[in-house]
């Protein structure tokens, strides 16, 4: 009997405990729902792709609660997924090459579910000319590293590091045909040395 009642407060500390460290630290566990299609009007997808990259932009200069980071990015991927879903792709002849960045950075920046659907879309869009190679760099790098595998541009830091990375040798060759700088002038401007292991 004394044992269970010795078990019942030691687990009703850590649930208590547990409680505490989840309510202080309610900011960084947001929820803010699952992504919706929004009404849009596709004659001002231009504009609205405008307020979409300031956001994106600002939202990441700033030092704000993670709660409103998360808001923010929230509605802008709703924004950018409904012109997707209503509109269509947009391309170069329809909006600027900064309102296509902004597509590319609402998908870069949301959950791995949604970046690989639309990943196909990416890929047309840089054979078309209408998003960079290094768009596509950067995004094929990033879905590697969501499924736990190496990636082929050594543009995904993890933790201070290099995340893992596929036949180092040749990553400044598969860099140069994205139009990238060398590996170790873009890891030295995150003071990380690059030191291949093969």
């Amino acid at each position: 009997m004394k044992r269970k009642s010795i078990f019942l407060l030691i687990f009703g500390l850590i649930i208590t405990a547990f409680g505490g460290f989840l309510y202080l630290n309610r900011d960084n566990f947001t929820y803010v729902g699952q992504l919706e299609i929004v009404d849009i009007d596709c004659n001002n997808k231009g504009e609205i792709l405008d307020s979409v990259f300031e956001s994106d932009q600002r939202i990441r200069k700033t030092d704000v609660p993670f709660k409103q980071f998360a808001q923010e990015d929230h509605k802008n991927q709703e924004l950018v997924i409904s012109i997707i879903e209503k509109c269509g792709m947009p391309t170069l002849k329809e909006v600027s090459r900064k309102q296509m960045d902004a597509i590319w950075l609402v998908w870069q920046h949301t959950d791995e579910n949604h970046r690989k659907k639309y990943f196909p879309l990416v890929e047309l869009a840089v054979n078309k000319g209408d998003l960079s190679k290094q768009n596509y760099a950067l995004m094929k790098d990033r879905i590697l590293m969501d499924e736990g595998k190496p990636q082929l541009y050594g543009s995904q830091i993890q933790n201070g590091k290099l995340y893992e990375l596929e036949a180092p040798s040749g990553v400044n060759e598969r860099r140069k045909s994205m139009d990238m700088e060398p590996l170790e002038d873009y890891l030295n401007k995150f003071g990380i040395e690059y030191k291949p292991k093969d």
